[in-house]
């Protein structure tokens, strides 16, 4: 049983590293990471556009500088201007240039390193495509926005893209019931950072933006790491409990076969002896064993041997102390009897072979045999071990 527990235990012990190593991938993995600059490095296809309300020459000037590396523009808002608001679009276009939507619901949140000269308040909006209306196609793409500030200091900014808010005035367009708030981010058109009623207005301005990165969460890893352990560590026990049954059923067949001697003690007292006080010690022991009250001072008075006698010669012959080689026939016998005798309780076998206190019993067999008594009775089951079919094998 020990080889057996130490191929377990490093068959454990790797499958706990092997666990540990494909948990950690697969945690890994399950952290979605899109950067969206450089612009030429996106696995994304967008460009920076102006937004719907820049004319040339008209009240709100805005520039976009050509930078691949970041995202820089200026902008001016002129008091004169109506509406006072100014945005850049990142709109997703295909090879082509033509507009497209892209599936962003594995994302759940955007960052940004972004600084601002003045410092102010910006706005950022999703733009999810919803058909509500025919003939103002525009309305059907639906902003989601939320809001940060940013100064001459670069700072970064996350946005939960989870929990954008949509502007009533789109409501009150497409004529939609206030209370649907939810929206989807499978199909977005495109990504708009602008001003809002709190950016400077006849100031000249200027926005960078050097980091842009959609992040998420994949679950499709986690869903296959936890089947992937169920069926390991599942594997692992089943190989483990039918295994364990097979290498227990041989220990005890080992075991009984080992014992046959002392499961034999009736015939010690034929055997004969050229030392006649060592007869005496083994036919006494051997009839008395299961009398509760055996002591080494009865074996002392009933045999005439001195204690110190006893002691030497059972361990000379038989390589046991005295309550040792007690023990040793008492346990024999209950595995005869729990082997043999199936509708006899542990408790009953217990109490025949000498032992007045089961749990004693139990741990001294456990000691023994590397089982309960429970569980040695049914590996004799599954084995077909019995201590008559050990004797005549022997």
């Amino acid at each position: 049983m020990y080889e057996f527990y130490k191929k377990a235990l490093i068959a454990c012990l790797c499958l706990l590293v092997a666990s540990l190593l494909l948990s950690y991938f697969c945690l890994a993995q399950s952290y979605l990471h899109l950067p969206m600059l450089p612009m030429q490095d996106s696995p994304l296809p967008w460009r920076p556009v102006p937004g719907w309300n820049v004319r040339p020459g008209g009240p709100v000037a805005l520039h976009i500088q050509d930078d691949p590396q970041r995202l820089r523009y200026e902008f001016d808002i002129a008091k004169s201007a109506d509406p006072p608001f100014v945005a850049v679009d990142l709109a997703f276009r295909d090879r082509k240039g033509k507009p497209v939507q892209v599936d962003l619901s594995r994302y759940s949140a955007l960052s940004l390193r972004v600084k601002c000269a003045p410092a102010n308040t910006l706005s950022f909006s999703v733009f999810t495509f919803q058909r509500v209306v025919k003939g103002r196609e525009y309305l059907n793409d639906r902003p989601s926005s939320a809001y940060f500030s940013c100064n001459k200091s670069e700072s970064r900014v996350e946005i939960d893209l989870t929990r954008l808010e949509t502007p009533h005035w789109w409501f009150l367009m497409v004529n939609l019931d206030l209370s649907r708030q939810a929206y989807k981010l499978d199909k977005v058109s495109k990504i708009a950072i602008g001003s809002t009623f709190q950016s400077p207005l006849g100031t000249p301005s200027a926005v960078e933006v050097s980091e842009l990165e959609l992040e998420g969460r994949d679950y499709r890893y986690l869903t296959a790491l936890a089947v992937m352990l169920c069926l390991a560590w599942g594997g692992f026990g089943l190989w483990f409990f039918l295994r364990h049954t097979r290498v227990l059923t041989e220990d005890v067949r080992g075991r009984l076969q080992k014992d046959l001697p002392f499961v034999a003690y009736q015939q010690l007292s034929l055997e004969p002896h050229r030392d006649r006080e060592k007869t005496a010690i083994l036919q006494f022991i051997g009839s008395k064993y299961a009398d509760p009250g055996l002591e080494l001072d009865t074996v002392v008075e009933q045999t005439g041997v001195n204690r110190t006698k006893v002691g030497e010669l059972l361990k000379a012959e038989l390589g046991y102390t005295f309550s040792g080689y007690v023990n040793k026939l008492r346990l024999t016998e209950a595995a005869r009897l729990l082997a043999e005798k199936e509708s006899a309780a542990v408790a009953e076998i217990a109490y025949s072979v000498g032992y007045g206190n089961v749990s004693y019993f139990n741990k001294l067999f456990k000691e023994e045999y590397g089982c309960t008594p429970k569980a040695f009775r049914d590996a004799c089951k599954r084995g077909g071990a019995t201590v008559e079919e050990g004797m005549e094998q022997g």
